[in-house]
């Protein structure tokens, strides 16, 4: 199965042609290198529903409605946030079954053409290295594990355990902010427990003011799998194209976008919306 992705070239384009944003989160995934702010809370949450996402390992392929997505980050220093990323609810609308190799398929346990399970969560830290100036881009470092949360049962998990680094970098010029994200993840193989693969974690993102408050905002994240040959199943290279808007007031902002799949194992369309709230939660000695 495959399938042909020309749209998404040229909302890239057009973004570029469009576009700041100080730490942009929803509705992008590339991480901005500036951090929240010492005794800061941020709270996101929202919702995804995509279209024709496969599970290779289950072999199951349907509708997937992610609610809510949510997200918390604590400001812990001038320097340092730590986030939590998850999820309640994801059920996926099943349209076809045996989709690819799907090892796991015979783990599978429901009954009709609907299954759901919780999201994975993630854990991580943000360090921020240095911070931009009008000659050089802000820098960051980020950890993150991932927890084997969502179960085989459901086919929408893995049961494996993944680890995280990126080096995050952001700059602004005029109304464009432009993040980039390049690191390395270490996924684990969901039918042995001695095998791993190695994969290039990768972000860009736009985001361009078109009024005060009103941000224009655009995105490539995704990882490419290292490994010569088939990887793992489950290990594979994703990638998804994200365009949006943002509204901000005060300390809260909305967000609403579009994504759109690169690889046949990504949604081929979908969408999301939600908001960010941004409050003094603690105070630091």
């Amino acid at each position: 199965m495959t399938r042909s992705k020309p749209m998404w070239v040229l909302v890239v384009v057009c973004l570029l042609a469009a576009a700041p944003a100080a730490a942009q989160q929803r509705p992008l995934v590339t991480e901005d290198p500036e951090v929240i702010g010492p005794g800061l809370v941020l709270i996101e949450g929202g919702f995804d529903y995509g279209f024709d996402v496969i599970y290779p390992a289950s072999g199951l392929q349907g509708n997937l409605l992610r609610l809510p997505t949510l997200g918390v980050s604590f400001g812990v220093s001038s320097i340092a946030e730590v986030q939590l990323d998850g999820g309640i609810y994801n059920r996926l609308a099943v349209t076809h079954r045996n989709v690819g190799p799907a090892p796991l398929a015979n783990q599978l346990d429901f009954t009709g053409d609907t299954t759901s399970d919780v999201e994975d969560l993630v854990f991580a830290t943000k360090i921020r290295l240095a911070s931009e100036t009008s000659s050089r881009p802000a820098f960051a470092l980020r950890f993150a594990t991932k927890l084997p949360n969502a179960s085989n049962e459901s086919g929408l998990g893995l049961d494996t355990t993944d680890f995280h680094f990126q080096a995050l970098v952001g700059k602004t010029v005029q109304s464009i902010r432009v993040v980039g994200n390049i690191g390395l993840g270490i996924l684990g193989d969901p039918t042995r427990g001695d095998n791993q693969n190695d994969v290039l974690d990768y972000g860009l993102s736009i985001a361009r003011a078109v009024r005060e408050g009103l941000e224009v905002v655009g995105e490539v994240n995704g990882r490419a799998s290292t490994r010569s040959g088939t990887p793992p199943v489950g290990t594979e290279s994703r990638s998804i194209v994200r365009v949006g808007g943002r509204l901000t007031r005060g300390t809260v902002r909305i967000d609403a976008g579009i994504l759109l799949g690169i690889t046949e194992r990504d949604p081929s369309f979908g969408f999301t919306a939600g908001a960010t709230w941004v409050f003094k939660g603690f105070t630091l000695p």
